[in-house]
């Protein structure tokens, strides 16, 4: 069965491969020498003629024969139309991509689970390992550290404390405020505010702080700063798998388990849940996102395979959560959604298929498919797949300085002869635009070659 399982992998990549100059704009691929469990857009450091350069985060997996990683790289991101189509299908799925350069690493306390950037400060990160605590780096003072066997850790800048149990994957920064979420498997949600904090990060005294750092990295993990949280929530009856903000306030957000339950809270009224769905999915949930352009819109990802948006004006508490949509196009956990910065309905899910669908919920219903009943077959709202994976894809992050830009992640180490594969990609943009537009432009480009021709 797996030999076949593979088979059908590889013919779904060649098959993608083929379709690339038509599908994308702008692709790289990046073979990582380690499997990568997270990959998050840092700031935008340039603007070029034809490219822009980004900071980029990653983790390394390791094997335990050099220290796991935070990786820093930084990474150029092709314009708009500026790639040829031939150049952007040329690529070698073992090598690494010239677009891609390893900037900084940082020798972290055990393996990287989850990264997330403070959106007010995006060199300042926090990450989640397999242990009850948040760490805290400014990933701009912290040192460049060699990964070698024996190497003492990096110092975190700050260590959030406050989980009895190991929170391993749930992580939100707020969008307004320094304030941090975690989840874990005590079941429970934890918040702090890094206010006292986050001005004296690698702000008033880099030079005390990077000298403290360089030799103080044999000092015990007691001597970091630490914070203890401002509030501990309550409601999950099993391990808490993913946390989000509601993007207008510090005070709300939600929170989603093995439990099957998508809970929402509010800081103000108490460490108790303001609405508890029982029942959000057919499974556990490993994912959630509270769409910054409709504060009522939340997505939900589960083992079940399917991605479900919830309508908090709409949620029925302790009882059976009704969704106002159910994605269905995956065949496979799903384990990352997230909402596109660019347009408001659209979104994309990351699942253990190795598919990362993009969706426009306002695309469900509507029959006015050009192609007509050829499409009958594709699931309602599925607009573009990104086959380029061909294993689990663990996370993906869009660009919120570049359009349309998406950076993916598989653990696929046993098919690219590497240890997973990196994605920085942007589907052609005949695909989302409007119809209409579309049409006038292709148009345009017919009268030109006609044109030419007489």
């Amino acid at each position: 069965m797996k030999e076949k399982e593979k088979e059908r992998v590889e013919e779904r990549y060649t098959q993608w491969k083929s379709l690339v100059p038509v599908l994308y704009d702008w692709l790289a691929n990046h073979n990582l020498v380690w499997p990568s469990l997270s990959c998050r857009w840092g700031p935008q450091l340039e603007q070029a003629t034809y490219k822009n350069r980004h900071r980029l985060y990653l983790s390394e997996q390791t094997d335990g024969s050099v220290p796991n990683t935070l990786v820093i790289a930084n990474c150029e991101v092709v314009k708009p139309r500026v790639a040829a189509a031939e150049h952007i299908s040329q690529f070698n799925e073992e090598s690494r991509s010239p677009f891609v350069k390893k900037f900084k690493t940082i020798l972290h306390p055990g393996e990287v689970n989850r990264i997330r950037e403070f959106p007010q400060k995006s060199h300042i990160v926090a990450t989640h390992t397999d242990s009850p605590e948040v760490f805290i780096w400014d990933v701009e003072a912290q040192p460049n550290r060699n990964a070698v066997l024996g190497a003492a850790t990096s110092r975190p800048d700050l260590v959030l404390t406050g989980h009895k149990d190991n929170a391993e994957f749930a992580l939100a920064m707020c969008p307004s405020e320094p304030f941090v979420l975690s989840g874990g498997k005590d079941k429970c949600v934890v918040l702090w505010s890094v206010h006292d904090h986050i001005s004296t990060l690698a702000v008033e005294e880099p030079t005390v702080k990077q000298g403290s750092k360089s030799g103080g990295n044999t000092a015990k993990a007691t001597e970091n700063p630490t914070i203890g949280p401002r509030g501990i929530y309550k409601g999950h009856t099993d391990t808490v798998e993913d946390v989000q903000f509601c993007p207008s306030s510090a005070q709300e957000f939600c929170s989603v388990g093995d439990d099957s339950r998508l809970i929402l809270w509010d800081a103000r009224v108490g460490s108790v849940p303001v609405v508890k769905v029982d029942k959000a999915h057919n499974g556990d949930l490993h994912c959630v996102d509270w769409s910054p352009h409709d504060l009522n819109f939340i997505l939900t990802g589960s083992a079940d395979n399917t991605v479900h948006m919830f309508d908090r004006r709409k949620l029925k508490s302790s009882g059976v959560g009704s969704p106002v949509y159910k994605f269905e196009g995956h065949e496979a956990a799903v384990l990352c959604v997230q909402w596109s910065p660019d347009k408001a309905s659209v979104f994309g899910s990351a699942a253990e298929d190795g598919i990362l669908n993009i969706w426009d919920h306002e695309k469900v219903g509507k029959t006015t498919d050009s192609a007509g009943s050829k499409l009958s077959n594709t699931p309602p709202g599925l607009f573009f797949r990104h086959a380029g994976h061909r294993d689990k894809v663990v996370d993906f992050h869009w660009s919120a300085s570049d359009p349309w830009t998406v950076v993916s992640v598989s653990d696929d180490c046993e098919s690219s002869g590497g240890g997973g594969t990196l994605q920085i990609w942007r589907m052609m943009d005949l695909i989302y635009r409007p119809e209409e537009e579309v049409l006038t432009e292709l148009d345009k480009f017919r009268s030109h070659i006609f044109g030419c021709n007489s």
